[in-house]
């Protein structure tokens, strides 16, 4: 099957419970196997174009409170739920709606399996009024209809976070390729028993990026995080380059770690600009674990910190010396061979004059009269 990347157009013209609808339902869009984050205009259909969302249910429409699933549960427990699918497009749509696992994509991003890919964990947990994860319904233009489903967790169930997600995709052809619209629903289902929230920072590196002004480099942390717990947690990661005897040389350089799943690692760079080049430097990374917002609460959140070691040849630092040094050899020389001019030509000019004096009195004397014998003057 020939895919295209999915593209989703706004249409101002629709109002109301549609438009929460598709607030809701637009967290997530899957093309290709990749994940996109879309906001509230992703879902919407021109004219003459095919659209979906999907969002949790209540009462036979769409649920306001939620924008995920999200269940804290007992070992065997089942719970009953709804999902609401509308088609937002103008054409007739035949959908399928199916459950499936979550990871943590490369760039960290929420991600869920393929389609084709069956599920073991909480996707696998998840069936429909048929019996089986996946139920297919056709929907009318502006239709919308209500699926109910069931989370049954196994007995065996280990305690925290299992994610998943519920999809509903759309094929319909476009040209020589066939376009699969495909929006999800995060599923979370935090089994009770020992919650055990834990982050930490399994490696460190840095590297220092120098500048023609010696004072204003980068240093860059490359740091790997690894949720070595299980409860779904994100961060706040704060980053300051320190010096001998621990003296600050950055400011403090603050950024958000998106959420990692039990057992996933994620490998982020920090930079931190405007560090001089002061031959070592301590690079210091210290973060706090966040929840969702719409997440369960999970108690007690875990902290934690790490440093590395960095040598630093201050480069641009010795260049602007040397050529300081080069200037002021060159000065020194250019008044010392001037010092020398001006001293032969001091001397020149005195040898001159007293050359020019010389032959002045020469002249004088060989001009003076001379007296002849007897007191008469020579004629």
């Amino acid at each position: 099957m020939s895919k295209s990347i999915v593209t989703l157009r706004h249409s101002v013209s629709r109002q109301g419970e549609s438009r929460s609808f598709v607030k809701i339902a637009t967290s997530v869009l899957i093309a290709m196997g990749l994940t996109l984050t879309l906001g509230v205009s992703g879902a919407w259909a021109e004219d003459g174009s095919d659209g979906i969302a999907g969002a949790p249910s209540a009462n036979g429409g769409v649920d306001q409170d939620r924008s995920r699933f999200s269940y804290q549960v007992e070992p065997g427990q089942a719970v009953n739920d709804e999902y609401i699918v509308e088609n937002t497009g103008t054409t007739t749509q035949a959908v399928n709606v199916y459950a499936t696992d979550a990871f943590n994509a490369e760039d960290g991003t929420f991600a869920l399996l393929e389609g084709a890919e069956a599920p073991k964990d909480a996707g696998s947990w998840v069936t429909f009024d048929n019996g089986t994860g996946r139920v297919s319904v056709t929907l009318e233009p502006g239709a919308q209809q209500v699926l109910p489903f069931t989370v049954t967790t196994p007995a065996d169930a280990s305690p925290g976070d299992h994610a998943g997600g519920i999809v509903v995709s759309a094929l319909s052809p476009a040209g020589q390729v066939s376009v699969d619209r495909r929006v999800a629903i995060r599923l979370y289902a935090r089994v009770k028993g020992l919650l055990q929230p834990a982050l930490t920072i399994s490696s460190i590196e840095s590297s220092y990026e120098g500048s023609i002004n010696p004072f204003a480099g980068e240093t860059k942390i490359r740091v790997s995080l690894t949720n070595t717990g299980n409860v779904s947690l994100g961060a706040n990661t704060v980053s300051q380059i320190k010096g001998i005897f621990g003296i600050p040389l950055s400011g403090l350089t603050d950024q958000e770690i998106p959420e990692l799943l039990p057992g996933s690692s994620r490998t982020v760079t920090l930079t931190v600009a405007g560090v001089g080049a002061w031959v070592y430097l301590n690079p210091h990374v210290s973060l706090a674990a966040t929840v969702d917002p719409d997440a369960l609460n999970a108690g007690v959140l875990p902290s934690a910190e790490r440093d590395s070691s960095l040598f630093v040849v201050p480069w641009a630092f010795l260049i602007l010396l040397l050529v300081a040094a080069v200037t002021w050899i060159i000065v020194r020389l250019s008044r010392k061979r001037d010092s020398t001019r001006a001293a032969a030509w001091v001397e020149y000019t005195e040898a001159e004059a007293r050359r020019k004096a010389r032959e002045e009195a020469l002249v004088s004397v060989a001009g003076a009269p001379t007296e002849a014998p007897g007191g008469n003057s020579a004629g």
